[in-house]
Order: C-alpha cells, then structure tokens, then sequence
C-alpha cells in the first residue's frame, strides 16, 4: 500500500486520513494540519523523508501563471526544503493548470458547447486564475478582475485578458491610479467606494471565480444579496465551503479538482498520489500525462447544486419598439410631458427615433418544465414605425446593430426582433449578417400561433360540432397560399380542419402545394382556386396571408361566426372594418402564456405572464439552447414552425391570449360574437 501525506499550513482540526485506490494502487492518505506554523510544517516533510511514497504541500500561496510576481516566503522555503528530500514533494501546479483548463473546456461541451457562453464572468483574482481566465475569454467578452481594486485600493477594474497581462507585467495605465501610502491610509471614503464597486461587480455576474487560497477571505463581505443564483467557480470545494456558498443562494458551484474519493482533497494531495503511482519525481511529471489520466479515468470537475436540483438559467433578449406615440407615454417623463404640452408629441416621436436603445425591463421566473430557466432583457428602440418608414431601412438597422452590442454586454446569447415593418422585412437578414448575437425574428411561432389562436377561437365559439380527438368538420380558406407565410398557414389548417381552401395567382404553385400537403394530410380535402369570392361565404375560418386579401376580402360577405385571422402587416382590417360587423371574430395573433409562477417584466400591453409570440420564440430558444440565428428574412420556414411549436410545448408554453384589431380578446367578446352569429344565422332561417 503506498501511503501519501499532506502536510498544510492549515487548521489541524481540518486533519483526516483514509485508504483508497487509484491507478491499480491501494493507497493511504493522511493529512497534518500546521494552524500556520512553518517550524511545524518543515518538521513535518523532515520526520515524512522516506517513510512514505509522496508529500503534498497545502493551504499555500500556489505558482503564478502570469506576470512576474514572486511565492511569499513561506512557501519558497518549504518548496526548497522539498526539493531537498529524497520523495516527490510537490504543491500540486501541473495538476491545477491542467485541471483548470481541462473544466472549462469539459464543462462547456458537456452543456451543449454554449455554458459559459457570453456570460458575465468576475474574477476576485485574475492574476491567481490567469488560465481559468485565458479558457473562459474564448466564450465570452464579459471579464471582470478584482486585482486593482483588491491588491492596489485602485477603484478601476480590468476587462480583458491583455489588460491583465499588462497589468501583471506592471505596466497597465491603471497603476497609475494607485494612491500614496498616506493617503491610501486615511481614505476610508475610497475604502468604501472600493466595497460598494465590488459588490455591484459581484452582483451583475452569472459566474465568480473565487481563488482556493484565502477563499473565505474573499467571500467574507458577501450575502445572498450578492451571491443569489450564482455559478461559483472554485478549486477544491471542501463541504464548509459548499455549505457557505449554500447559504448564501448559490445555484451551482464549479470545482475544478477532480473527486476520485469519497474525500474531497487538494490538488496537492492528487498529485502526490499521480506520483506515487507513476513511481517518478515531480520533475519529471508533464502536463500531456496528467491530461491523459484526467481523460482515461475520467477525472471530471465536480457540479455540485447546493439546493439538491440541477439549475441552468439561459440569457436571452428582445428588441421592443413603441407601435405609436401612445406607446411612448408609457415612459413617465414623456408622459407629463404630453400633459403639459398638448401637440408635443409628434416633436417627442421624432426626437425619439434618434435615441440610442436602452433596457426597458429585465425578464425573470421563467421556467420550463424540464427545469431549465431563462432570463433576459427587452431593449427598447425610440422609433414607432412611422419614424421607421420615414427613414433608410438602414438607420433602424444600426440601432438594432447596437442593441445587439448592449445585449451581448448584457450576457445574453441570443436575441429576438420583432414588429418590423413589411417594407423592412429584409433588415433581419443584414442585422443576422453583422449582429454580434444569433438573431431570430420570431415570425415562426407567430404564424404557428396565429393558427392556434384561430382554431381555439373556432372551438370556443363553438359553432361548429366538435368530435373529442378528431380534426373540425369545417370549412377553411388561406388567401396568398402560395406565398410563404400562406403556404405555412395552409399546412398548418390541415392539421386541424377537414376542409383547406388555397387562393392564389399562380395555379402550378398552388397545384404543388396541394400533392406537398396531401403527403402530410391525406386525410383532408384540398381545394385551390384563383379566386377568393367563389366559396368566401361559406368558410369558417378565413386566414388572410397577402396584402392583396384586402382587395379581395370584403368582410361585409362572409358568413356569421366566421373567423378571420389577418397574419398581414399592416392589417388590412381597420377597428372601423371590424366594427361593421359585429357577428365576425377578426383575429391578428395568439399570445403566449409563459412557463414558471414568477414570471416578471414591465408592462408590454398584455396580462401577467403572457408574451408575444415572436418574444416567446426567443425565448424558446433560450430555454432550448438553440443559440442561433433561427427565422431570419421574410420566408417563413415550414420545418421551423412545426419546430418552434413542438419545443414550445416541451417548455411548457401554451396559448395565452387572443389578439383582435381592438387589443386583447376576451371570452365576454367572443360570447357577444357568438350570440350576434346565432341571431343573424337564424334570421336567414326565417322564411
């Protein structure tokens, strides 16, 4: 049995041993705690000299990757009283840096190559974790280090790997913020603005990354109002560390030492014990065999979840825009504004187009029901849509370009835009071109919600004889069939109706797309023309999917009951249009009911946890990890919307809310509908 000591400048009531096998070998493992004594530790590794296989050295000062800085004392003349005896005596550094980078690149991979992904990343310490940081700048911009502030009192940090390179070479700009002795000394105000900096530094973080050396010391002014819902980035995580980051509300603690025994030890002690079963000197020991080992054994980094649960929260976020001016009184100060100057808004609405994005909410408690959750933020646009069209396609593009550029500083990993204008449908495509995030516009789940709302509205008015388990017997048009959104909703209608009516200019297309679905849905019966007013009277259901329809579509010829859902943009229906006839549901979209109890953002015009469809594909995404550029250009994909409706339900989502031409549909309207349809229908009984 080779036995194996850890000799530690740590606490001695911290000492343990226990007998374990590694590598073929049955091994004995002692640990003798110094309370910081060097005397102590230095009889130690002399009373050990030849009696055991391997000496790890503990609760030091570890080798610096980066810049020049010199070992304390302490651990220079113990390494030089190792050095002297006839046993490997090491500290463990060829392990951690492997194991360092050998997590990272694990982890990331295991969770779907995007885990750490654009994530806000603080380090307490860069120059201690200079290769947990080189690692995690390849999947993400968003560094933060703590050296200046924490080594220096200087209240500036450093962003970037260059920056800390610089500054451990000790030529950064940021030295020379550094205060004089006497001055550093009577600063309490700058001791404080240091605190409070931290703190908002620590707080803004998905991820912190906390030296092993002085762990507590670092944590120490830190509570659940900082360390909630964070991922902890650490190095041998013993249980009082997990049980300190428990209490604080971690969510995931990262500990990038391997766990090989039930015992959680050092990485001094792993590789003593790599040693020992190599039967070689430390010199000799590479970073190729250990990341061999790591790779063999499966020496993995160890995910723990204080709560019990596997928690993962996903980023994304949404670019919002005001439909018209009264959309921007929803912003306070323009709103007394509005009130003390009557007309200036058409001034603000100008002003506003020019305005840079800003946050216009945060969106928390969304939760799928496969645990998954998402958070992310709407950025607002100044412009309403007539200030888009009043300008080059290109002027909105920038902005959306920009708040692409705050998203990604943000941490989110995708980001959704929405409600562009028809004749800016092609901005998407060069937004997706040059945007620092994956785009998606959402107009998939739009049109698959659509058509969910029209047929829930088909059944709530129930009009229409329905058999439990079987698609309606009722009579459907799509007017643009042919077009691509036409050609999704009729597939789409034949999933659910049995009769499927396709208008359209060209009769080959339409005929092609007739033999397309019938392969999907032999079941239902397909009729094409090219003419809308032959059969408009008797359809159920009506889909307008050109903005020809309004030529065409006369509402005062369609049936009572009928349902008319406008997937056009603009509308082709006006609240005048509507209000002709009252017996007629007219329908622009479904909205979507979010998963999770907590779901919480400012007002977007709809009922609590309740969002657009378009805002609900992203974040379908986001809970899906799909982080890419979805639905982009003006050609909806048929494939996608059958997509982003299955991943939808597996994320809970479900269809929340009916929208007309008037605002939200409420069940009192659709009984009023209901009740108008049955007079007029029975009038045209009486003879």
């Amino acid at each position: 049995m080779k036995q194996i000591v850890s000799v530690s400048l740590g606490p001695k009531t911290d000492d343990y041993d226990f007998k374990g096998k590694f590598l073929g070998h049955h091994f004995y493992v002692r640990r003798f705690g110094t309370d910081g004594s060097l005397d102590k530790a230095k009889d130690l590794l002399l009373q050990w000299d030849k009696k055991v296989d391997a000496v790890g050295l503990g609760h030091i000062q570890f080798h610096r990757t980066i810049g020049s800085g010199t070992l304390n004392k302490e651990t220079q003349k113990l390494q030089k009283l190792g050095s002297q005896l006839q046993i490997p005596v090491t500290t463990g550094d060829i392990l951690r840096g492997v194991a360092h980078e050998w997590s990272l690149r694990h982890l990331q991979f295991q969770f779907g190559n995007n885990y750490f992904t654009n994530a806000r990343v603080f380090f307490f310490s860069g120059m201690a974790n200079s290769t947990i940081a080189k690692v995690m700048s390849e999947y993400t911009d968003n560094l933060t280090f703590g050296d200046p502030v924490l080594e220096n009192g200087i209240p500036k940090f450093l962003h970037s790997i260059k920056d800390l390179e610089l500054y451990a070479a000790g030529i950064h700009r940021v030295l020379q913020w550094i205060p004089s002795k006497r001055f550093s000394n009577a600063a309490l105000p700058l001791h404080t603005l240091n605190q409070y900096i931290m703190r908002k530094a620590v707080q803004k973080a998905h991820i912190i990354v906390v030296p092993y050396y002085n762990f507590f010391s670092y944590l120490k002014d830190y509570s659940v109002d900082e360390l909630k819902g964070k991922i902890v980035v650490t190095s041998t995580a013993y249980a009082d560390r997990v049980a300190f980051l428990k209490e604080r509300g971690v969510d995931v603690i990262i500990d990038t030492t391997p766990k090989i025994f039930e015992k959680v030890v050092g990485m001094s002690v792993l590789e003593a014990i790599i040693l020992a079963a190599l039967n070689i000197p430390q010199s000799r020991l590479r970073h190729d065999d250990v990341l061999e080992l790591i790779s063999e054994h499966k020496m993995d980094p160890r995910v723990v979840y204080p709560s019990g649960q596997p928690k993962r929260v996903n980023r994304f976020a949404y670019v919002i825009h005001p439909l018209s001016q009264e959309y921007l009184k929803k912003v306070k100060p323009i709103e007394i504004l509005s009130d003390l100057v009557p007309g200036v808004m058409g001034t603000i609405e100008k002003v506003a187009a020019y305005a840079p994005p800003f946050i216009y909410s945060k969106v928390t408690g969304i939760k799928s029901p496969t645990g998954v959750e998402a958070e992310g933020w709407l950025i607002a646009l100044g412009e309403t849509p007539e200030q888009m069209q009043s300008h080059s396609p290109e002027f909105t593009t920038n902005r959306i370009l920009e708040a692409a550029k705050t998203a990604k500083r943000l941490g989110a990993q995708i980001m959704g835009i929405g409600m562009l204008p028809k004749s800016m449908k092609d901005t998407s495509v060069e937004v997706a071109k040059h945007a620092v995030l994956p785009i998606t516009t959402g107009n998939s789940y739009v049109a698959s919600a659509a058509l969910w709302a029209a047929s829930d509205a088909v059944r709530r008015m129930d009009l229409i004889k329905v058999e439990k388990g079987k698609i309606l017997n009722a009579r459907t048009m799509v007017i643009g069939a042919t077009g691509p959104v036409g050609a999704i909703c009729a597939r789409l209608l034949a999933k659910a109706f049995q009769h499927v009516h396709m208008v359209g200019r060209n009769i080959a297309k339409l005929l092609a797309l007739q033999e397309s679905i019938r392969e999907e849905s032999p079941e239902v019966k397909l009729h094409v023309s090219t003419r809308a007013d032959k059969n408009l009277m008797d359809m159920d259901v009506i889909i307008a999917a050109s903005s020809g329809a309004g030529k065409i579509l006369d509402i005062m010829r369609v049936k009572p009951g009928c349902v008319i859902t406008d997937v056009t943009r603009p509308l082709i229906f006006s609240r005048e249009d509507v209000a002709k006839r009252p017996d007629v549901l007219v329908i622009q979209s479904g909205e979507i009911f979010l998963p999770g109890n907590n779901v919480e953002m400012n007002d977007i015009g709809l009922p609590p946890n309740t969002a657009y469809a378009g805002l609900a594909e992203t974040i379908v995404l986001a809970l899906e990890g799909r982080f890419e550029s979805f639905t982009v250009g003006s050609d909806t994909e048929w494939q996608k919307v059958r997509e982003i409706y299955r991943m939808g339900l597996k994320h809970g989502m479900k269809l929340a809310a009916i929208s007309g031409v008037g605002g939200m549909i409420s069940d009192d309207d659709i009984v009023k509908v209901k009740e108008l349809a049955l007079k007029e229908i029975n009038k045209s009984k009486t003879p």
